[in-house]
């Protein structure tokens, strides 16, 4: 039999202590994860860390291009119309005395962060989204010294593309300043922004697209179910209830109320529902305008209520430009003309047609999120059945992951004297796997030969 000695204990009080540990530093991995998610596409961007490594390229391999395309740094509101109306529904309670004491709290905060959206400009780039492309090219170049070198030796250019708006405009400016701090050499090669909607901004002019978007009756009757969830009728009445008091929440249910936002005059508050994901529209924009002012929103927006709201613009993100319902491709089949030009940059590498070191492109989530649902990228595999609603508990798909803010996909490319041509894709700067039944070119790589992506992609863009 064992006997248990003053040591034995010691030693079995130091392993519980640190089952204790790792399982509180689990319990806050899990919660900061669950906070991370309920910010859906508007979480900022998660820089990989400092000593990231990657795989390095077979010898005699020589980088010779990158393609890349990004989603826009994190952003202020598109327009002023959730800061608003929440202004004027806390107006109206105050005015009613239906504020609570935390309610009382809100008008401030709000009433700065409309003031910041007021000097920085709505739908632009906050501090923090400057930085992120910034940042993101440092780390390009860090990644792809050689490649950029040569450039500057052989006086190959570098191709900046955008959709032509605002926030993508300047996020390619802040990329460039990143490369020029790297090297100021790599100045004269940059090209000046070049706008292309037809391959950036493609979600905007697509017949087949905007058509299912504003008249397919499928899509329509799925959404109104994901609002009409108790779930998210309840997380609402719980967010209101910590703001205004019983009897205005109940005269807003009741449909008494109709507000509409000062700034396009497009948007409506008119229930229960509304109010609450205006405010989690709030919650959401928060983290992205940490550096311009800094505000805890989850006073008035629990992290578990954010959770549970954030499951309707999920939703509207995964059916609308994602996966959405199975046999229905129309939400992603349009991102065929980005890889075409993807693609077609990295055949030109073998047939000495790409003369350029890189392209470097800067959309939206608009466009990434199809891009990443037709590539079948991580998360992005599966679309849903028309008979069952998305939700993390049947999909493994998570905007928060897909397309945060400052989302990109990197193809690095490598050839040898031989003009053999190898591929490396990069998806938010970790290394991935291609889909489908692409091969690389030895079990476990992360590289592919450009004939072998033609083969195994292709047909996607036809």
């Amino acid at each position: 039999m064992a006997k248990y000695t003053r040591f034995t204990s010691l030693a079995m009080a130091g392993v519980m202590l640190a089952l204790t540990g790792c399982a509180a530093s689990s319990q806050a991995a899990d919660e900061d994860q669950s906070a991370r998610l309920a910010l859906g596409t508007k979480a900022t961007y998660a820089a990989p860390a400092e000593d990231v490594e990657y795989s390095k390229a077979p010898d005699e391999f020589e980088p010779v291009l990158i393609e890349h395309v990004a989603r826009h740094g994190s952003r202020l509101l598109s327009s002023k119309k959730y800061d608003d109306l929440i202004t004027q529904l806390w107006e109206m309670a105050k005015k009613e005395n239906a504020l609570t004491e935390t309610g009382e709290r809100l008008g401030p905060v709000v009433a700065q962060i409309t003031a910041v959206h007021e000097k920085v400009g709505y739908g632009m780039l906050s501090t923090l989204g400057e930085h992120e492309h910034q940042k993101m090219a440092e780390r390009a170049y860090d990644r792809m010294e050689d490649l950029f070198e040569d450039a500057e030796d052989e006086d190959k250019k570098i191709n900046i593309v955008t959709s032509g708006v605002d926030r993508a405009v300047d996020s390619a400016q802040n990329f460039v300043q990143g490369l020029v701090d790297e090297d100021k050499d790599l100045k004269s090669l940059i090209s000046k922004p070049r706008t292309d909607k037809d391959v950036l901004y493609f979600h905007d002019t697509d017949q087949a697209y905007n058509d299912f978007i504003d008249n397919d009756p499928v899509l329509a009757e799925t959404l109104e179910k994901v609002e009409e969830d108790p779930q998210i009728v309840e997380a609402s009445k719980h967010v209101l209830s910590r703001l205004f008091t019983e009897e205005f929440i109940n005269k807003l249910d009741s449909g008494a109320i109709d507000l509409v936002d000062r700034g396009k005059g497009e948007k409506h508050l008119e229930s229960v529902v509304d109010a609450a994901m205006y405010l989690y529209e709030l919650y959401v924009i928060a983290p992205g305008m940490g550096e311009d002012y800094q505000v805890d929103f989850s006073e008035f927006v629990t992290a578990d209520d954010a959770l549970v709201l954030s499951r309707v613009s999920e939703a509207e993100d995964f059916y609308e430009k994602g996966p959405s319902i199975a046999g229905n491709d129309v939400t992603y089949k349009m991102a065929d003309v980005l890889l075409a030009d993807m693609l077609d940059a990295v055949a030109g590498v073998r047939e000495g047609k790409t003369e350029q070191a890189a392209d470097f492109r800067f959309a939206h989530a608009e466009e990434i999120i199809p891009l990443a649902a037709l590539l079948k990228l991580p998360g992005s595999e599966t679309a849903q059945p028309a008979d069952t609603l998305f939700s993390y508990d049947n999909n493994a798909w998570r905007g928060a992951e897909v397309a945060p803010m400052g989302a990109n996909i990197q193809w690095d490319v490598f050839a040898n004297d031989d003009q053999d041509v190898i591929v490396r894709m990069l998806y938010n700067e970790k290394e991935t796997a291609f889909g489908f039944d692409c091969k690389p070119i030895e079990e476990g790589s992360f590289f592919y030969a450009d004939t072998e992506l033609e083969r195994c992609l292709g047909d996607l863009t036809k």
